[in-house]
């Protein structure tokens, strides 16, 4: 027990001086990877010949084999030594890009989209460790500040593959992609502590405690209800906004697209500061004030969106109310239960992205049905859902 206590001690020293940067960056490197698709899919349309809807499934795809890539991979988190199991499925997730590039039929991009989606977790093994590492009293701002490396890969990724869209095409995004993983694959192996195992039950038994884990704690089930609505009201937006970019309102292509990543980038430096005022406020006040702020950024899309300057305004609002609220939450579950942490984690995960999944079906699906006034209602009303259970579940 002394020397499990001295290596957790000499870890937490490494993550102080060095490795919450290194966290951070792998975090934005590998969830990068989930949303190269977005400001991509009028162009994947073209190249295959396919609808909106059609290439809309596939980045739906994407985060339903993330969400599946948690529940089968994140519990191994708890009984697992971490630095092997990352590594590993970074192999996989090198093989999953190039499978991207090399497709050749909208079916080939669809399964590869699942496969990227499924070994595109490690910012949810990352996350939970870094939570391990960190003392109590700093764990939201350490939380926050490794989570700004993510939420800056979410924005960043749309203007780098936007770019790289326009000049070379959608393909060279994903080779580039896979090259990426490989540095990163590296430096984590050399980087990254040995983490010990803190669980010693059977793979079953991971998967099955976490459905006691949702019927015993009501913080983990409004977590993860207000999680998800934020997310699809997130990923609504931007699965639709290429193709409102393209049409005759603003005949702008991907390269807009990926450059509208770049407003949304001051939600992602704000999360280190949310972290912190969760940390003294509590973080269900944050998710208060969430609420109304995407809410507000709909309102803004809803009456302003066929405006260059009501959809940058909106656009910041709005990443700024997910990714606050992302941050809250995660700064809850993760106080839960450390002995459970990961199982936790891919609890409210899992449900983050489903309901990211749901909002770039409903993206595409009202955008073509309803056009952008539809897009707006369904956002709207996902933050109608949230305000409900936030307010029944206090």
């Amino acid at each position: 027990m002394e020397n499990l206590n001295n290596d957790l001690m000499e870890n937490k020293s490494i993550l102080n001086k060095l490795l919450i940067m290194v966290m951070s960056i792998a975090c934005g490197l590998t969830v990068a990877n989930l949303y190269y698709i977005q400001p991509l899919l009028a162009d994947i349309s073209k190249t295959f010949n396919v609808s909106e809807i059609s290439v809309g499934s596939a980045a739906m795809l994407t985060q339903i084999g993330y969400a599946v890539g948690m529940v089968l991979i994140l519990p191994l988190g708890d009984i697992k030594e971490r630095r092997n199991l990352i590594t590993t499925i970074l192999l996989f997730s090198v093989i999953s890009l190039a499978s991207m590039f090399f497709s050749s039929n909208i079916y080939i991009l669809t399964i590869s989209s699942f496969a990227v989606g499924f070994t595109s977790i490690i910012p949810q093994l990352i996350i939970p460790l870094a939570a391990q590492l960190s003392n109590q009293k700093d764990r939201g701002r350490i939380i926050g500040t490794v989570m700004s490396g993510l939420l800056i890969g979410i924005l960043v990724s749309r203007t780098f593959s936007g770019i790289l869209g326009a000049y070379w095409g959608w393909r060279v995004v994903y080779i580039i992609a896979a090259i990426m993983m490989i540095f990163l694959m590296i430096a984590l192996r050399k980087l990254l502590p040995v983490s010990k195992p803190s669980s010693n039950v059977k793979y079953i038994e991971l998967l099955k405690s976490m459905f006691q884990l949702i019927k015993s704690e009501p913080v983990l089930r409004e977590a993860s209800i207000n999680g998800a609505m934020m997310f699809a009201a997130f990923s609504a937006f931007w699965t639709s906004l290429t193709f409102l970019l393209q049409s005759p309102h603003y005949n702008m292509g991907s390269q807009a697209a990926g450059l509208f990543g770049l407003v949304g980038v001051s939600g992602a430096l704000a999360a280190p500061l949310v972290g912190r005022i969760a940390d003294k406020k509590g973080p269900r006040f944050i998710i208060g004030i969430c609420i109304p702020i995407i809410t507000i950024s709909y309102l803004l899309f809803l009456l302003l969106g066929f405006k260059i300057f009501g959809l940058i305004l909106g656009v910041m609002l709005l990443d700024l109310g997910v990714q606050s609220g992302n941050v809250s939450n995660q700064t809850r579950v993760h106080s839960l239960n450390e002995k459970m942490r990961n199982r936790i984690n891919t609890v409210y995960m899992v449900s983050f992205f489903l309901g990211g999944a749901f909002g770039s079906f409903m993206g595409s699906f009202t955008y073509v049905h309803f056009g952008w006034y539809g897009v707006c209602i369904f956002g709207i009303s996902t933050q109608i859902i949230t305000f409900i259970i936030h307010k029944i579940t206090k």
